[in-house]
């Protein structure tokens, strides 16, 4: 399988060819970021360096989306959430509420939490199942609803 970079390369040139002028632009954006974090860390990323990149921008756009909606901006909320489905098209697909729900409960009988006092102990090991295929945000709030 390509690797994400390759991916993200490809796409902006076929943006390109079709003067598809938003898609270019968020994909030279998440590029840059890339680019950015490479020359702040002084090293190549690998692709899951690329991916957590990719993750970030895409919480970024999750939480502007959330802010402009409250603002009652629904125009800037509506291009933040375009912008946020071109970038999740190079990220691993998340995680539906229900299979976060499975996962959550599977930890909670593996590190035998019972009340809201042992989130801790659960969030820990299901951030590491969860990385990069669910939002943290909604991970936590499942874990909180169940363990209430």
């Amino acid at each position: 399988m390509e690797d994400t970079r390759t991916r993200l390369n490809d796409a902006l040139k076929e943006a390109m060819k079709n003067k598809d002028n938003e898609r270019r632009d968020v994909l030279r954006m998440a590029m840059s970021a890339i680019k950015q974090v490479e020359i702040d860390t002084q090293k190549t990323l690998d692709d899951t360096g690329v991916q957590d990149v990719l993750q970030k921008e895409a919480k970024k756009r999750r939480e502007t989306i959330d802010e402009m909606s409250k603002a009652r901006r629904a125009e800037t909320a509506d291009t933040e959430k375009r912008e946020l489905a071109i970038i999740e098209e190079f990220l691993p697909r998340q995680l539906s509420v229900e299979e976060i729900q499975a996962v959550v409960n599977e930890v909670i009988s593996q590190v035998g939490a019972t009340s809201a006092k042992d989130i801790n102990k659960v969030m820990g090991p299901l951030m590491q199942r969860t990385k990069g295929i669910a939002d943290g945000k909604l991970v936590n709030q499942i874990v909180r609803d169940i363990l209430k």
